[in-house]
């Protein structure tokens, strides 16, 4: 809370919450609120029927409880009571909810309310070796889903056959299930960065591209790759060979020290020095834990030093509107001394079917 002198921060369910409780509550109509002031006390706003799943996390904080009868108003009024003028108020500003910010906001007039989203999330920034196995897990259960569904393509195939496919291997692996919604796109449909399955029929000649990931105890994998079906056709095959060159470029330069911006130039440098240059899209990657994207972002501007501990992915694409797309992502994870790819998933070019 120093660096934007904050005399408190709430929090609703989510990323931070769960970090800090190890609570995982829904973000419904009912709020569930956790404030923890600059001086180390804490009081919660909780639904009563979240009352037993509150008590099994044994945290240290004034509870207020409120029923669907009486309504949330006056467990706020209760928590935010006495004179808050002059005070800084810290909150999630991509997460907290329009009706969860007036409520409270009616309760403290006087203070100021700001969204200090970035500065409590750094909290998960430096991952531990607890977190570190998590992530391990839930990338080699995608891995090795991914690898069995594969085996399965063929030429004809749709995009919905092939998801059905993915979700069934995802399920037998034992994951705690999807880190996001999935991307099978085939043909030109791999052109759209975030394509969702469709009726589109696999021809000879397409690519197909799969990004996805499953999670373990909260933590999630996020992995792209993209095959060719069938045959290969030799621009095609130089396309793929630039952006896994792209790829191998980011995964070989992250280190400790580096700022995220400067590793995103030199992988989008290259990209925009190939022949390729009107077909970048997107940054390099994006932070990776809890959250499917959090910090810190591999992001032109941004001068954040990566640190031991940081995990984040390398994603690479070339976009030909209406024609082919390809990406190629990797988890990365930075060590004391440089950094370690948490993905192993083959990436040279592979024909399918």
């Amino acid at each position: 809370m120093a660096a934007s002198e904050l005399d408190a921060v709430v929090l609703v369910p989510g990323a931070n919450f769960r970090f800090l409780t190890g609570g995982v509550f829904p973000l419904r109509e009912r709020p569930t609120l956790l404030v923890v002031t600059a001086d180390g006390d804490a009081f919660a706003i909780v639904p009563g029927l979240e009352e037993p799943s509150w008590q099994k996390l044994s945290i240290e904080a004034d509870v207020a409880l409120w029923t669907d009868a009486e309504g949330y108003g006056p467990a706020f009024r209760r928590m935010f009571a006495g004179d808050w003028s002059g005070r800084r108020v810290g909150v999630e500003g991509q997460l907290m909810r329009a009706f969860e910010l007036m409520a409270l906001e009616a309760c403290v007039p006087g203070a100021a309310v700001i969204d200090a989203h970035e500065e409590i999330s750094t909290i998960r920034l430096a991952k531990d070796p607890d977190e570190i196995a998590a992530l391990r897990r839930a990338i080699a259960l995608t891995e090795a889903a991914l690898a069995e569904t594969i085996r399965h393509v063929r030429v004809d195939m749709s995009e919905r056959e092939i998801q059905t496919r993915l979700l069934m291997e995802s399920m037998a692996t034992g994951s705690e299930g999807l880190a996001f919604p999935p991307t099978v796109a085939g043909g030109p449909n791999s052109a759209m960065s975030h394509a969702k399955a469709g009726d589109y029929r696999l021809q000879r000649g397409d690519v197909l591209l799969f990004d996805f990931g499953l999670a373990w105890e909260g933590y999630r994998a996020d992995i792209t790759r993209t095959f060719f079906v069938g045959d290969a056709a030799a621009a095609d095959l130089d396309l793929y060979r630039v952006v896994q060159e792209a790829n191998e470029l980011g995964r070989r330069s992250a280190r400790p020290g580096l700022a995220a911006g400067t590793l995103d130039e030199i992988v989008t440098g290259f990209l925009k020095g190939s022949a390729y240059a009107d077909q970048v899209r997107h940054r390099t990657g994006h932070g990776l834990g809890l959250e499917i994207h959090e910090d810190p972002y591999i992001q032109r501007g941004v001068a954040r030093a990566l640190q031991a501990g940081n995990v984040f992915t390398i994603e690479p694409g070339l976009y030909m509107p209406h024609r082919i797309g390809i990406r190629i992502e990797d988890d990365m994870l930075v060590t004391e001394s440089g950094a370690e790819s948490l993905t192993s998933f083959p990436r040279d070019p592979v024909v399918l079917g």
